[in-house]
């Protein structure tokens, strides 16, 4: 950003870059840009046996494919080469602020408009407890909102007018969109990630976030166990959609929003309540999905099933021959786990 480039990362300035690339990662800027891995040129990278190579599109071609999105089942990533693209350092982005009670119009309203919005515009809802942000009036602090968190990755003249129309949904409580650096925004919701919490999370994807799913998550969202738990939705499409279905192992490019339940606690006395309202929230939207899941939003061990879901048969079956590969003997299995196929020549 020092030289206003940038490519795709995620909602937290501390999000690992190798986890977030590993599994494909998106964030505000992947309508206009893509995944993270759609913009990855090459890796260098510890093998299972302990080789040092590098895999890109002309070099370990096979090896390359599996790591854009493969997981940490490969190798030891040491270093990555990206793509970057113009961008700021100052954006038109922030959040807007609607009282609870307004987010199943809000949020019909806001997927309404999402489909025929502009690559360069990103909208990630959250419902969540308010915190105690200066923006936000006092008499709202602790109280259950949504906040849309909105950037517009373009020619700033355009900028104004591109979010106006999500800007102009109902009777915002708080509107806090303005000139700021990129960094400052990416980094604006670091406090809800910060260190010591337990968390369990679980994840869906949506070809559309209907009325009916969106009354599921707001009737859930009303019976949230912890002040520090969310539900959030990213709007996908643009430049996601338009890469072919199998350049990446990441199946999910025709999916219109991702969703991220977070439960997120302290003590671990609680664990069973607040997992509790994770999965019951992630069950009572089911029949409204893909029956996919981002591979980075699958908590523990969920097992070979849910692991399959992230992949598709097909690909999973050629992420597997690719591990039998480079790691036969599964020596990266603390992951979201791809067991190694067994050749014929075995």
């Amino acid at each position: 950003q020092v030289h206003g480039l940038a490519t795709p990362g995620g909602f937290i300035s501390s999000t690992g870059v190798a986890g977030l690339t590993l599994g494909g990662g998106f964030g505000y800027l992947s309508r206009k840009r893509g995944l993270t891995v759609d913009n990855l040129c090459s890796v260098d990278l510890v093998t299972a046996a302990g080789e040092l190579v590098r895999a890109s599109a002309d070099c370990n071609p096979d090896l390359f494919w599996g790591l854009k999105g493969g997981g940490g089942n490969f190798g030891v990533i040491t270093s990555f080469e990206f793509d970057l693209h113009a961008l700021g350092p100052d954006v038109l982005a922030g959040p807007v602020v609607h009282a609870f009670d307004d987010a199943p119009h809000v949020l019909r309203e806001v997927t309404s408009l999402m489909r025929d919005a502009p690559d360069e515009v990103s909208c990630l809802p959250v419902l969540r407890h308010a915190p105690p942000a200066p923006f936000i009036p006092e008499a709202y602090h602790g109280r259950m909102i949504l906040l849309l968190a909105l950037i517009y990755a373009g020619d700033p003249d355009d900028a104004e007018a591109a979010l106006a129309p999500l800007r102009g949904i109902g009777d915002p409580i708080a509107d806090a969109v303005g000139i700021k650096p990129y960094t400052a925004f990416q980094s604006m919701f670091d406090a809800s990630a910060n260190a010591g919490a337990r968390n369990y999370w679980k994840g869906h994807y949506f070809d559309a976030l209907s009325g009916e799913a969106v009354d599921a998550l707001c009737e859930h969202a009303a019976r949230m166990t912890s002040k520090e738990s969310v539900i959030g939705m990213l709007s996908l499409g643009g430049e996601i959609a338009r890469w072919p279905a199998e350049s990446a192992p990441y199946p999910h490019r025709n999916a219109a929003w991702v969703l991220n339940i977070q439960a997120r606690w302290r003590d671990a006395v609680e664990d069973t309540r607040h997992i509790t309202w994770a999965r019951e929230t992630f069950n009572a939207v089911a029949p409204f999905t893909t029956g996919g899941v981002y591979i980075n939003f699958i908590s523990g061990d969920e097992g070979t099933a849910r692991v399959r879901a992230a992949y598709g048969g097909r690909i999973h079956d050629r992420l597997a021959a690719l591990k039998g590969e480079w790691d036969p003997d599964n020596v990266f299995h603390l992951n979201q786990n791809i067991a190694p196929a067994v050749s014929a020549t075995a």
